[in-house]
């Protein structure tokens, strides 16, 4: 079986509950192709580097998946058509990454300087 990431960006007015279902919708496409989907992360609400159709903010999901490229083809042919995505990018990689991102990583350690610059104060 291939191995893939997916990462899609969600319209900035959705509520977190609709861009989980939106990852949820995703992971039952893959399923519903003989695909698996090893983790899904949200990195939450995120600034663009220049505006997408109107939008200056985005949610950011990723998916890992395994299995044909039937699967990615039919996930991006349902992404294509839902218009609460902005963008999106399967890319075939050669391992899944163990643990958390380095988005998630970037994001504990920021949290965590901040919590220390609060305690000095």
């Amino acid at each position: 079986m291939a191995l893939y990431e997916h990462v899609f960006l969600a319209r900035q007015d959705l509520s977190q509950a609709q861009v989980d279902q939106l990852a949820a919708t995703a992971t039952e496409i893959v399923e519903n192709n003989e695909g698996k989907v090893t983790k899904t992360e949200t990195w939450g609400l995120k600034s663009l580097a220049y505006k997408i159709d109107r939008n200056r903010k985005a949610h950011f999901v990723m998916l890992n998946i395994e299995g044909p490229s039937s699967v990615v083809a039919e996930l991006e042919r349902q992404t294509r058509i839902n218009e609460d995505v902005i963008r999106y990018m399967t890319i075939r990689v050669d391992e899944h990454e163990e643990g958390p991102s380095v988005m998630m990583r970037k994001n504990e350690r920021d949290s965590k300087k901040r919590r220390e610059r609060e305690e000095r104060n």
